[in-house]
């Protein structure tokens, strides 16, 4: 597509399940010609991961990360398919796959060979733990990942068991910094004329996702654990009690929390030794929490995020996804794209939210059907 910015770009899709194929979506949001390859029959594993699914039986998993994509169904263990598969590969831009290490090598679309007949060619491997070594064999699950990677045991209260984030989070980071990789890759080849490998496995993606609690780590040894919906941090960073149900603050400065303390009627706990720098309320977040949650027991968790929005103080309510969804609508960021499809209801999936003045994503191609 001429007013796209990859519309140029071929690639061809291995990938299956989340990390890959939110890689190549992502791509082909902003133009690229994506060709999915699946499994004849069955196809992609999320095309039977459901509930729930459309109205026409589809399921919705599938959906999220295959729009703007076409299927084509090849048997790699078949030697005419395969040879297809090798031809579409010479003939494309990128590669994207999540075998199992070592199997596209015994298919004869490993890298090493591919890149001997085209070395312009970009190829993108994702794995669970590393293509070599040790991690290799290990199986690349999100929620594993989360466990082994730390994730885990982060998530909670202090006093409950670890639990997993309520979406497959470090498949999402893995696609996003495989997308990124693709794209440096390319600009590379624009100077160079030459591909490369793009590697991104979930562990390594994961540890990098954590940003401030790898760091506590890697930088000054702590060893985070679970303090619920507390920040490490910061205070008041956390869901507190009101009189009618709970209320988000995320106070991040002095200034947000001497306005914070205006709002509650109790000026002066701005400046409380045990409160009035940001150390000292990490420090005495305890009796901090008991000050504020004494104030909010006087009016409704509503009524106070509209008192603390007016003074620019950060807060908000706990929404559902419904609730989240009407609300980026009710603020003008249209979350939502229609996407017609052939003999069947259009299908609405979230808008992609990078934003572009002179090349926009663009939504073309619903979610392929299995040929």
């Amino acid at each position: 597509m001429a007013d796209s910015a990859l519309g140029r770009l071929r690639i061809l899709d291995f990938s299956r399940v989340l990390a890959g194929p939110l890689a190549t979506m992502t791509l082909a949001d902003l133009g690229a010609e994506v060709t999915k390859v699946e499994r004849p029959g069955s196809g992609d594993d999320t095309r039977a991961w459901g509930p729930p699914h459309d109205s026409e039986g589809e399921a919705t998993y599938f959906q999220a990360v295959n729009r703007n994509k076409r299927s084509l169904a090849l048997d790699l263990r078949d030697p005419g398919d395969l040879a297809e598969a090798r031809r579409l590969a010479l003939a494309g831009d990128v590669l994207v796959e999540n075998f199992r290490p070592g199997l596209m090598d015994e298919l004869g679309l490993g890298y090493g060979e591919l890149a001997r007949e085209n070395p312009r060619l970009v190829y993108c491997s994702v794995t669970g733990f590393g293509g070599s070594g040790a991690g290799a064999e290990l199986p690349g699950y999100d929620l594993l990942v989360q466990a082994l990677g730390g994730l885990m045991s982060l998530t909670g209260e202090p006093d409950g068991e670890p639990l997993k984030v309520g979406v497959a989070l470090v498949d999402v980071i893995a696609g996003l910094y495989a997308a990124v990789g693709i794209l440096a890759a390319l600009e590379h080849r624009r100077e160079s004329g030459e591909g490369q490998r793009v590697e991104v496995d979930l562990l390594s993606a994961l540890l990098a996702g954590l940003v401030n609690q790898s760091s506590a780590y890697t930088v000054a040894g702590v060893v985070p654990g679970r303090i619920g919906n507390r920040h490490p941090s910061i205070a008041p960073y956390e869901l507190l009690r009101c009189g009618e149900g709970e209320i988000v603050l995320a106070v991040g400065n002095d200034r947000q929390f001497a306005e914070l303390c205006e709002a509650t009627g109790e000026p002066g706990l701005a400046a409380d030794p045990r409160f009035a720098t940001n150390p000292a309320r990490v420090e005495n977040r305890d009796e901090l929490r008991e000050q504020l949650e004494s104030a909010f027991h006087h009016k409704s968790a509503t009524e106070w995020v509209e008192l603390l929005r007016a003074r620019r103080v950060p807060a908000g309510l706990v929404n559902d996804i419904g609730a989240a969804f009407e609300l980026a609508a009710e603020i003008g960021l249209d979350p939502i794209v229609e996407i017609p499809r052939k003999g069947g209801d259009p299908v609405r999936l979230p808008r992609n939210p990078i934003g572009l003045s002179k090349t926009p994503p663009t939504y073309r191609l619903p979610p392929p059907r299995l040929p």
